[in-house]
């Protein structure tokens, strides 16, 4: 038999319980108000590169930035190639996959006209590799910040209507006067809201190296390593490093966290331009045993209509090597 309880001393012990329970609650919520991390930025792993089979899959398509020139909105709102007629660029290309940027759809398009447009892909045979979102997640916090936020989100809900899981972002420039370990953090904590939105859609938001807080790969790898979401991962963007002495060395710090990759056929070592070591890209990305897209980003000067297709013939030649 159960020996008899003492409801006297059972009363004190739940007494005491509780109020142990309630003090650590209070000092809970005290450290995740007051918490400031002891390690730097470099220092933390939220994010690991990225684990997969060797070797990699990589798939061929073009970034729509590329046919900027006809698809920006004239001030009458037309434009000289639409996203539907870049598809059909894309097909005559005769490559699998295209990147559709925001910036080339009506702010107030409709989810029917994007699944309208989704459908047209699956007719055609095109992939719609991923997209791009315009936002800086580093300016001072205020209604713009807000807006950027609102933004992203929206355009979340809009490429999960088109079907693609990957979407571009940017972390922003160093506004004058601020500091940057406190931007950086900053920028973090406004990128994991917006990737843990995104991880709930099925997606996974790619932090490109485009400049700003995101100049090097330390900086890029500073902020990254602030997230800890399954929504988040790297934009591969060869051009990108235009100030270091090296960016081949750089690409290969952010080859192993990548989950798109944009290729461009200009290289700036210290600023200055000279044509990109395209087997070398694509080694490094193969190295990273990368799978997942290769978009062309073409931004020379020649006329894209001219360049592309060429472009096009010898990055097919080298992901078939």
């Amino acid at each position: 038999m159960y020996g008899r309880i003492n409801k006297t001393s059972f009363q004190l012990d739940v007494t005491t319980a509780m109020k142990r329970r309630t003090l650590l609650q209070q000092l809970s919520a005290f450290s995740a108000l007051s918490f400031v991390p002891l390690t730097t930025p470099s220092s933390l792993r939220a994010i690991e590169p990225l684990q997969r089979p060797k070797p990699g899959r990589m798939r061929l398509g073009l970034a729509a930035y590329s046919m900027r020139k006809y698809m920006n909105f004239a001030k009458d709102g037309s434009q000289a190639m639409t996203p539907q007629q870049f598809i059909d660029y894309c097909r005559a290309l005769e490559i699998d996959g295209a990147e559709l940027t925001s910036y080339y759809f009506r702010e107030d398009v409709s989810l029917a006209e994007l699944a309208k447009l989704r459908r047209y892909c699956q007719r055609v045979g095109i992939t719609i590799t991923g997209g791009a979102i315009r936002n800086d997640f580093c300016q001072p916090e205020g209604p713009g910040l807000e807006a950027d936020i609102a933004h992203t989100q929206r355009w979340i809900d809009r490429y999960a209507e088109l079907g693609t899981s990957v979407i571009r972002v940017f972390a922003g420039k160093l506004p004058q006067g601020a500091e940057l370990e406190p931007t950086i953090r900053q920028c973090a904590r406004y990128l994991q809201q917006v990737c843990d939105y995104a991880a709930k859609r099925g997606m996974t938001l790619a932090l490109e190296n485009h400049g700003g807080v995101t100049a090097t790969a330390d900086g890029l790898l500073s902020i990254i390593r602030q997230v800890d979401s399954e929504g988040l991962a790297i934009n591969f963007d060869s051009g990108n490093f235009k100030s270091s002495a090296d960016p081949y060395a750089e690409l290969e710090q952010i080859a192993p966290y990548a989950v798109n990759a944009q290729i461009k056929v200009e290289m700036s070592p210290n600023g200055q331009k000279e044509p990109a070591d395209l087997g070398r890209i694509v080694n490094i990305l193969r190295d990273a045993g990368y799978s997942g897209w290769i978009a062309l980003e073409y931004e020379a000067q020649e006329e894209p209509k001219d360049a592309i297709p060429g472009w096009i013939s010898q990055l097919k030649k080298l992901l078939a090597a």
